[in-house]
């Protein structure tokens, strides 16, 4: 349970954190995205980027510098600067292939890493308006309702999501997968953030994503789903952001997937 001080601490930074996601959505992601007033480019390491990620990520970065000028950062588009120990990790657009097409299935992701532990995870969906946040020991909110993981049991019962069958398949855990999804119920691909919001909240009760993955992919979803009650690691069952993979359960099934990966 969160001491008084320790509370109102981590309130007053989902505040910020929760009215900068909102801010720039509402003034760079959504307008770009509805008047597909954007160009797009690939990055060196062949994803994709627009000037709606780099403007957002500029717009969070100064916000936070205001409010925080202590803190440091690691961004997907500007990179990384100021205090390792205590920094604001962003992903300004998660789900930059989904923008583009015009699939409102995107959002900003802004965590805060404090001595290389997550304590504050938001994730704004500006197309929905669909916001999910975290704080350590503080629990886990969508839409300012709490949420918490499922109570299934048996794998049997299980809904297992994924990110994507190309990348599952060239990589090493192919034949697990496919165990894995033989002895679940359902199987669906939601990538990105959604999957593991999707488990937070109790819709599904596997989520993993082969990647490969960046810890701005990872922060915030990693802190909801935890608080939500749930398990997250990458696919070897380590529990870190700083993995290519990730895998998010309901923590009852932790071990029998586990069994199988």
């Amino acid at each position: 349970m969160l001491s008084i001080e320790e509370e109102r601490r981590i309130t007053y930074l989902l505040d910020n954190a929760r009215i900068i996601a909102e801010h720039a959505g509402a003034e760079v992601l959504l307008p770009a995205f509805e008047n597909r007033t954007f160009s797009a480019e690939l990055k060196p390491d062949n994803t994709p980027v627009t000037e709606a990620d780099r403007n957002a990520e500029a717009i969070i970065v100064g916000l936070l510098k205001k409010r925080f000028p202590e803190y440091g950062f690691l961004g997907e588009e500007l990179g990384e600067s100021g205090l390792k120990d205590k920094r604001w990790i962003i992903d300004p657009l998660d789900g930059t292939k989904n923008f583009i097409r015009g699939i409102p299935v995107f959002a900003t992701l802004i965590a805060l890493e404090e001595k290389g532990t997550i304590t504050v995870g938001v994730v704004y969906n500006p197309a929905t308006r669909d916001l999910w946040y975290a704080g350590k020991g503080y629990g886990a909110y969508h839409n300012g309702k709490h949420i918490q993981v499922s109570s299934v049991e048996t794998l049997q019962k299980a809904m297992l999501l994924h990110s994507g069958i190309k990348p599952l398949k060239a990589s090493p855990h192919w034949d697990r997968f496919l165990r894995l999804a033989d002895k679940t119920q359902r199987q669906r691909a939601f990538g990105d953030f959604l999957g593991f919001m999707m488990v937070a909240q109790g819709q599904a009760e596997i989520c993993l994503d082969q990647g490969p993955l960046k810890p701005w992919d990872l922060a915030a979803p990693s802190i909801i789903v935890r608080e939500a009650g749930g398990v997250f690691s990458d696919l070897a069952l380590n529990e870190n952001i700083y993995s290519p993979s990730a895998l998010a359960t309901n923590g009852r099934l932790r071990n029998a997937v586990a069994m199988i990966l």
